[in-house]
C-alpha cells in the first residue's frame, strides 16, 4: 500500500498558508505516496479544491488524521490534532517546541515521530529543505514594505518642482535571511540603508546589497551561522554604538533571533524615545518577545515620537509564495524519509537526527527534553 500523506486545513487563527500546493503533488506522489487533502485546505489563500490533481479529498479532520502515515503541517499541531493522529505516525512542520511543551509531551506519549523544520541544520545538502530561510525571505520583504507604508515620508530621493526630497534612512538590525531581504527591498525602494549584525561574516553580504555595515568589535557567530547571545559587556557596547544610528533613522527594522530562545532585546525604550518625530520601528521578532523593549506582539503602539509595530505570522501575509516555497521544502524533506516507496528513518542522516523532536516514546531533541522533563531521562 502507498504511504498516505495528509494535508489538513490549518486551524490557527490568521494562518492562510497550506503545507502543500497543487504544483508539488505530482512529485510527492511519484515517491510512492497517496496524498489526502482536507477539503478547503487551500481556501484561505484562494486555492480551490479543483486545482489539486492526483489527490484524495477527505471531508473532515478526524478521518484525515486517522488514515495518515505522515501529516504535513505549517503551524504546530494542537493537542486535539495530536489525539486524532494514529499512534506512531509522522508529523512534519514548524513545532516551536520550546514554547509547546505540553504538545511535545503529548506527541511523546502517543509515540508520534515529530520533525521540526526550524531545526533542520543549515548545511549545503539541506538548503532545499530550509523552511526557516524560505519563510524568512517572505518576512523580510514584507516588513520593508510595512516600514515604507507606515512612514509618512518617501523612501526614495525625489527631484520635484517643489524641491528635492532626501531619501529615507533605514536601519536594519540583524542580517540573516530576513534582514538581507529587508535590506534588498528597502534599497529597491530607494532608501539609504544601514545594517548591523553581531556576526562579522554578514558584512560582505550587507555591502553586496548596497548598504552600509555598522561594525562592532565583537565575535558572536555560533554554530550553523546563527548568532550567540551577547555578554553583558558586549551588550553595553552594542547599545552605545546603535543609539546614535537609531536616533538618525526614519525607519528601524529588527530581525534578530536566536533559535529556540527569546529574541534578544536590542532597541531600548530610551532609544525609541530618542527617535525623530514620525519614525517607525518594525519588529519582526515580536512573536518571540521582540527586539525592541516597547514592542507588543500583534499591536502598533506609539511611544515618544515614534510608532512601534509588532507584526505576527508575517509569512502568512504572503500566503501564495510562502506556501509554494514551503511545499517544495517539505517535498525535498520527504525525499529523505521515503525510500523505494517505503517510510525509512535513517538516524545516521544528520538532517533527520538534528530535526527530530520526538520518536518512539522519547523526546529526542535534547534542549526540548531538558525543558519538558528536567533531569529525567
Amino acid at each position: 500500500m502507498p504511504i498516505k500523506i495528509a494535508v489538513p486545513t490549518e486551524i490557527t487563527e490568521g494562518e492562510r498558508r497550506v503545507a502543500m500546493v497543487p504544483d508539488v503533488t505530482a512529485k510527492v506522489v511519484a515517491l510512492g505516496t497517496e496524498i489526502l487533502v482536507q477539503r478547503g485546505a487551500g481556501k484561505a489563500m484562494h486555492i480551490p479544491d479543483e486545482s489539486y490533481e492526483n489527490v484524495t479529498f477527505v471531508d473532515d479532520a478526524a478521518s484525515l488524521y486517522g488514515q495518515a502515515d505522515v501529516v504535513l503541517k505549517v503551524q504546530p499541531p494542537t493537542v486535539d490534532e495530536i489525539d486524532r493522529m494514529r499512534e506512531g505516525a509522522v508529523v512534519i512542520g514548524f513545532m516551536a517546541a520550546h514554547n509547546r511543551l505540553d504538545e511535545v509531551r503529548h506527541m511523546r506519549d502517543r509515540r508520534i515521530t515529530a520533525f521540526s523544520v526550524e531545526l533542520i541544520p543549515r548545511i549545503t545538502r539541506a538548503q532545499a529543505m530550509d523552511a526557516l530561510s524560505s519563510q524568512a525571505s517572505c518576512s523580510g520583504y514584507k516588513c520593508a514594505l510595512m516600514a515604507a507604508t507606515m512612514l509618512d515620508r518617501f523612501f526614495p530621493m525625489l527631484t520635484t518642482a517643489a524641491g528635492t526630497i532626501r531619501p529615507a534612512k533605514v536601519l536594519v538590525v540583524g542580517a540573516g535571511v530576513a534582514g538581507l531581504q529587508a535590506i534588498a527591498t528597502a534599497r529597491r525602494l530607494g532608501a539609504q540603508v544601514e545594517a548591523y549584525d553581531v556576526r562579522p561574516a554578514a558584512k560582505e553580504q550587507v555591502q553586496s546589497l548596497g548598504a552600509k555595515f555598522l561594525e562592532l568589535d565583537v565575535q558572536a557567530e555560533a554554530e550553523g551561522g546563527y548568532a550567540r547571545e551577547l555578554t553583558e559587556e558586549e551588550r553595553a557596547q552594542q547599545q552605545q554604538m546603535l543609539a546614535d544610528h537609531v536616533a538618525r533613522a526614519d525607519a528601524v527594522i529588527t530581525t534578530a533571533a536566536v533559535p529556540g530562545r527569546r529574541a534578544p532585546q536590542i532597541i531600548s525604550k530610551a532609544m525609541v524615545e530618542g527617535m525623530k518625530p514620525g519614525a517607525v520601528v518594525i519588529d519582526l521578532a515580536a512573536e518571540t518577545g521582540g527586539n525592541c523593549e516597547v514592542t507588543e506582539a500583534g499591536k502598533t503602539v506609539e511611544h515618544g515620537n515614534a510608532v512601534v509595530h509588532g507584526p505576527v505570522n508575517v509569512p502568512s501575509m504572503m500566503a501564495e509564495h510562502a506556501s509554494e516555497m514551503y511545499s517544495k521544502n517539505l517535498q525535498n524533506f520527504l525525499g529523505l524519509l521515503i525510500k523505494e516507496e517505503k517510510l525509512e528513518l535513517d538516524w545516521e542522516d544528520e538532517i533527520l537526527a538534528k530535526s527530530v523532536v520526538t520518536h518512539d516514546g522519547e523526546i529526542r531533541h535534547e534542549p526540548t527534553r531538558e525543558l519538558a522533563e528536567g533531569d529525567k531521562k
